[in-house]
């Protein structure tokens, strides 16, 4: 709720408001009312969130946790909960996430960005990226991932550079950039360290020079980066506000019936937390107390309510994932990768 990636919360409450009211106009979850209890989980919030979820958990005072937040904090939060309630873990992250009683939903960067680097490099030829990002694990990983396929595409590496939490001026990362002569450019960067980032690249006019693409810069990022600024920008995810699919179509009727045409920006992270409020209830009504044991890795077969559309692969559903272009202050040319 604070911080860089406080932009995304007015979205994040409001979309798991919605699922919230959705569940509890049935039997809510396993018979129980559905409440929501807030818990500023940034990397800046004043208290630490391990005691906060540890005595709430000590107190018998939650059930379940559906976390909307940095992989950062995914990684100290699961060290506190040790399997004594499940948690749902929504947004795009990393991969890899294998801890008994965690279930992360979201989408990995072998699906989401490998498709969308290959997509554009073979679009445009860039012949040098530089990697921007945050330092943190997602970042670092998804970059690691980046690295080797440009390596295999005969793709130079012309930087790579990392920044901590809300850096007041981009001004030294976007030099940096600009002396690369990079010709692509992918920004890992978190909610206002991108805008504040995308800003200063607009204003200067690289996009004449360099393409971008980022996993993570959603509706409400879009927006305040402003029109002017996001020439030749592209953002690849499984969700989009505006995406026209039946699911995203229903899940848009009970958003807006619920809080209003003036209601936060639809958006990935926000959608994320409505679908891990109905995972959670579908875990646990089809597989019982099994989630104690299992974990992501485990793929277990859970059907739930989702503003996204999914596409099977195998014997496993997985959402479908577009590359998409900033267009003024919307998304557009929307591709399924």
């Amino acid at each position: 709720m604070c911080g860089p990636a406080g932009i995304w919360a007015p979205s994040c409450i409001s979309s798991a408001q919605v699922a919230a009211a959705e569940l509890n106009r049935g039997d809510g979850i396993g018979g129980r009312r559905v409440q929501l209890i807030m818990i500023d989980a940034a990397v800046e919030a004043d208290e630490p969130i391990e005691e906060t979820v540890n005595d709430l958990i000590e107190l018998n005072a939650i059930d379940a946790i559906v976390g909307m937040h940095l992989s950062a904090v995914r990684q100290r939060l699961s060290k506190v909960v040790r399997q004594r309630i499940p948690y749902i873990y929504t947004p795009l992250y990393e991969g890899g996430e294998t801890t008994p009683g965690l279930f992360a939903i979201g989408e990995t960067p072998k699906e989401q960005l490998a498709p969308a680097l290959l997509a554009l490099q073979a679009r445009y030829r860039p012949r040098s990226w530089a990697l921007v990002g945050n330092d943190y694990v997602w970042p670092r990983s998804s970059h690691s991932l980046a690295k080797s396929i440009l390596k295999a595409s005969g793709v130079d590496l012309a930087m790579e550079r990392y920044v901590p939490f809300g850096l007041p001026n981009m001004s030294d990362m976007v030099d940096r950039v600009e002396a690369s002569g990079a010709e692509a450019v992918l920004v890992s960067l978190v909610g206002q360290d991108a805008v504040n980032f995308n800003r200063q690249f607009g204003r200067r006019g690289l996009h004449r020079k360099a393409v971008r693409l980022s996993c993570a810069l959603e509706e409400n990022g879009l927006m305040a980066c402003g029109r002017g600024n996001l020439e030749r920008m592209f953002s690849v995810s499984s969700y989009f506000g505006s995406i026209a699919t039946e699911a995203n179509a229903c899940f848009k009727e009970r958003y807006y019936g619920l809080h209003g045409d003036a209601a936060p920006a639809l958006n990935a992270i926000g959608q994320s937390t409505y679908e891990g409020m109905h995972y959670l209830s579908a875990l646990l009504r089809d597989h019982g107390t099994v989630w104690r044991q299992r974990s992501s890795r485990d793929m277990l077969p859970v059907i739930h309510a989702s503003g996204r559309s999914y596409v099977r692969d195998g014997g496993l559903k997985r959402p479908d994932i577009y590359l998409a272009r900033a267009d003024g202050i919307a998304f557009s040319d929307f591709k399924v990768l």
